[in-house]
């Protein structure tokens, strides 16, 4: 895909930090290329899965650019759902992991805002092309 997705998370309507533990976790496996000083991460699927730009932009956001393939899809819904996550779509559409986490978006986003649910690499990839 060629725009920028950003995922965030938040609790009671307010951002909140991602836990940075858990990222690195997920995407060590996968990091081909880094620039710290940028906070910049270039993944890449060993077995052909696809590719992303990551920019760990602050403590609370990340933005994810130039990604797709099934592998790399996987692992961005792996983040979602353990960094208990969402992604922020050109346009105004929310993807949640799990329709719970409807409820810990800001009010603003829940009113004016498509929120679709997805959980699965796949999913995301659909709610994404139907944005």
């Amino acid at each position: 895909m060629s725009y920028d997705i950003y995922m965030c998370r938040f609790l009671n309507g307010e951002q909140e930090l991602l836990d940075e533990d858990i990222l690195q976790e997920i995407l060590a496996p996968y990091v081909t290329a880094q620039d710290a000083e940028n906070g910049f991460l270039q993944l890449k699927s060993p077995t052909g899965g696809g590719e992303a730009d990551v920019y760990l932009t602050n403590e609370s956001m990340i933005t994810i650019s130039h990604f797709g393939g099934d592998e790399i899809m996987s692992v961005i819904s792996d983040l979602i759902r353990r960094l208990e996550a969402v992604l922020i779509l050109p346009g105004g559409t929310v993807i949640v992991p799990r329709d719970a986490d409807r409820d810990h978006l800001p009010q603003n986003f829940r009113d004016e805002w498509s929120v679709v649910v997805a959980s699965a690499g796949a999913e995301i990839t659909k709610a994404i092309q139907a944005s």
